[in-house]
């Protein structure tokens, strides 16, 4: 165990994923050997067009797509905000302004409907039951002959919790309304087919799977269309102005075969890690799983430990050499509780004391022994010094 307590464990692969050394060695020489712009007539930009083509029919054949249905964009936030703005301005243009998302999307979806609110746009905000889903009544009830698009993630990046999306896709179809998921923390990590689970536009970051920062891709169905969303040159198809960045689209490419090898073997074991993560953090008392135990994320898990504040707790994991979060990496630096927990209908004082763990096949179970001592350790030190936990402790007494 001492061994263990000097190197860095790491269980933030929400937040980002280390890059795969495969992954690293694809893309090397699109820095240095073949570093042509893809925009060029000559032979050095010619390899970079045709990698770049190559990983397009990769990144296309792992959706069951087209592949000329996917732009390559610099991350999730891009694509959320291309594939929304998009629909939306599109369709006012034939007087649909109304639009449905959920009440725990990631922000890059929640901010970009705040934007749309601005221009004029009407926005639903479905609520979610206590393990994250949306009702699929509601939804049905709630589309009207105003709505152009409804946006609901495909798997909740804190809690963990998997939509049903076919199910969700089909309402929307019945009902001729486009449907856009959020499917940053899915790919990768499940098998997913956009035609048969009625995906018409899908948002994907290589690095929540081992690849690199700083590239993504938008999932665009032939039948749709879709406006420029950076005005320049022809690059992607004529829709996304900029030179390409050649590596990290080769190494998105690389990184999505390579998590989707072995796929099944790698969740099973994944899972098992995972339950008996979750069992023994479970034995601590006053402490709640958030999120549905079963349809989840493999890896993800979202605890709660009544009395104590999730960022004291951070600090000293972090003491001990455990990287975690508390929810989404694009809000840590706020103060307030994560709109998640909220939404499922947690009070403030318990959403404050969140801790989440997202593991990956590397993490061991001696480092999840060791990360169970050390949180066990950290709660019963912040419960001590608490004055909440002596309130709950003597109301428990009464």
């Amino acid at each position: 165990m001492e061994n263990i307590k000097k190197k860095l464990i790491y269980m933030d692969n929400a937040a980002t994923t280390a890059v795969d050394s495969r992954v690293l060695e694809a893309m090397l020489p699109f820095f240095t050997e073949n570093y042509g712009n893809a925009s060029s007539i000559y032979s050095l930009g010619r390899i970079s067009k045709k990698y770049i083509e190559e990983a397009r029919k990769i990144v296309a054949n792992k959706l069951n797509s087209l592949p000329e249905e996917i732009f390559f964009t610099s991350g999730g936030t891009e694509s959320d905000n291309w594939a929304i703005k998009s629909i939306a301005f599109d369709k006012l243009k034939s007087g649909k302004n109304h639009i449905i998302t959920s009440k725990i999307e990631h922000h890059a979806v929640l901010n970009t409907m705040k934007f749309l609110e601005k221009h004029g746009f009407k926005v639903t905000y479905l609520d979610v039951d206590e393990n994250g889903f949306i009702n699929l009544d509601n939804l049905h009830k709630k589309i009207t002959d105003k709505t152009a698009l409804v946006s609901i993630m495909y798997a909740n990046n804190e809690i963990g919790t998997i939509q049903d999306i076919p199910e969700i896709g089909k309402i929307c179809h019945e009902n001729n309304v486009i449907f856009h998921t959020d499917a940053v923390q899915a790919v990768g990590h499940i098998n997913i087919d956009v035609k048969k689970e009625n995906i018409d536009l899908l948002s994907l970051s290589a690095h929540k799977f081992n690849g690199p920062k700083g590239v993504g891709a938008l999932y665009v169905n032939k039948n749709l269309k879709i406006n420029s969303f950076l005005e320049g040159g022809s690059q992607e198809f004529n829709k996304r102005a900029g030179t390409e960045n050649t590596a990290g689209i080769v190494g998105l490419a690389k990184a999505l075969e390579l998590s989707l090898e072995n796929l099944g073997e790698n969740n099973q074991k994944l899972i098992s890690k995972q339950k008996y993560f979750i069992e023994n953090l479970l034995k601590i008392e006053r402490s709640r799983l958030n999120g549905d135990y079963e349809k989840r994320l493999p890896g993800n898990i979202n605890i709660c430990f009544e009395g104590i504040e999730g960022e004291s707790l951070l600090l000293l994991l972090d003491q001990a050499g455990i990287c975690a979060s508390s929810g989404s990496a694009c809000t840590s630096g706020s103060l307030d509780p994560s709109h998640v927990l909220l939404a499922i209908g947690l009070p403030h004082e318990i959403a404050h004391g969140s801790l989440r763990l997202t593991l990956s096949k590397f993490n061991t179970y001696e480092e999840i022994d060791y990360a169970l001592q050390e949180i066990n350790k950290a709660v019963t030190r912040l419960r001590n010094m608490s004055p909440l936990w002596e309130k709950i402790i003597k109301e428990e007494l009464k």
